[in-house]
């Protein structure tokens, strides 16, 4: 590599070896000249303003990437299914979304890439919900010049095929949903229930196939359970997930014979989320606390079934790390997905 430096009024003719950020605060932050720009006399004042008094112009050798080169080359190495890259603006390139999806970031990756030191990856929190056309991740390189063992050690670093970054589409699937409680079920009020979740599965593109309203009694609950799962892809029974003796969905599930994956989550709200397993379906028990709050542990968990992704037990537990919803009360007006909550 030749790297040259040279007066501003000197570089008439020549070639810019990297793009010319120019800022105004609060307002605009991009490219005023690219790499590649000519200088021309006209362009030295501006220069100057931009307080650039001196350039560089650059000769690459073998064996030597520039920034914009290996931008492209690290981001296509960076991205596994589901993105699109940008091109290169000031050396950073973009990683889009190309449907609406769960983002999925290999975190034990994208810490040892970044500790390299020439190079930054930054991204969306891992199972963030994306929508199409969203950036949910960037990178650029930190040297204006790398070299092939650079790009070469950090290619290494990233999965064949699955990248560090990738964007899981949301299937679509079929939602069966029990609704318990015998105030329900004998018209004494109307439920609440359906209509919450057939709105938030709406929302991933998937839909409501059946739903049904059943007794507190754990053998009907059970036979409501099978029913709306030889219908269904996934399955939600809603109400009766506390401790109160008329409570019974728990004990309706057992008896389904779903195998129990985790009840409780340390999630507030939704702390008495259950899910369990009747075959390969997923059933979600949604806590009371849903018809209250806009955002609960039902954001946090649905997203990933509806990606069909199987959550365990012990993935449950590690959301009370960013679990704790501060609530509108606090926040003044709900912001969720944008905020800390299920973010740990």
């Amino acid at each position: 590599m030749k790297l040259e430096t040279v007066r501003v009024e000197e570089a008439v003719g020549r070639a810019l070896a990297h793009d010319v950020t120019r800022i105004v605060p609060g307002r605009f932050k991009g490219p005023a000249y690219r790499r590649g720009h000519v200088i021309q006399p006209e362009d030295i004042p501006a220069l100057l303003d931009l307080g650039k008094e001196r350039l560089y112009v650059l000769d690459l050798e073998p064996g030597d990437v520039h920034e914009d080169e290996a931008a492209v080359r690290l981001a296509t190495a960076v991205a596994g299914p589901g993105l699109r890259l940008s091109e290169p603006v000031e050396s950073r390139v973009n990683l889009v979304a190309i449907h609406d999806g769960i983002v999925r970031v290999d975190t034990r990756g994208l810490r040892r890439l970044n500790a390299l030191g020439y190079v930054s990856l930054a991204t969306l929190h891992d199972a963030t919900v994306t929508r199409q056309d969203d950036t949910v991740a960037a990178i650029k390189p930190l040297p204006l010049v790398l070299s092939e063992a650079d790009i070469r050690r950090a290619v290494e670093l990233c999965p064949v095929r699955r990248g560090l970054v990738r964007v899981k589409p949301f299937r679509r699937l079929s939602v069966g949903v029990v609704i318990t409680g015998s105030e329900v079920a004998r018209g004494r009020i109307t439920d609440e229930f359906g209509p919450v979740v057939a709105r938030k599965v709406e929302a991933f593109g998937c839909c409501v196939a059946v739903a049904v309203c059943v007794m507190d009694d754990p053998g009907a609950i059970a036979q409501a359970i099978h029913g709306v799962a030889s219908i269904s892809d996934l399955i939600v029974v809603t109400g009766g997930m506390s401790v109160d003796p008329d409570d019974t969905t728990l004990a309706g599930v057992r008896l389904s014979g779903a195998r129990i994956e985790r009840y409780g989550a340390p999630v507030m709200p939704g702390v008495m989320l259950l899910l369990a397993y009747l075959d390969a379906k997923p059933l979600l028990g949604v806590p009371a606390c849903a018809l209250f709050y806009s955002a609960t542990v039902l954001d946090l968990v649905l997203p990933r079934l509806l990606a069909g992704e199987r959550v365990t037990g012990g993935e449950i537990a590690a959301l009370g790390h960013g679990g704790l919803c501060r609530t509108p009360a606090a926040c003044g007006q709900c912001t969720f997905p944008h905020c800390e909550f299920g973010k740990g």
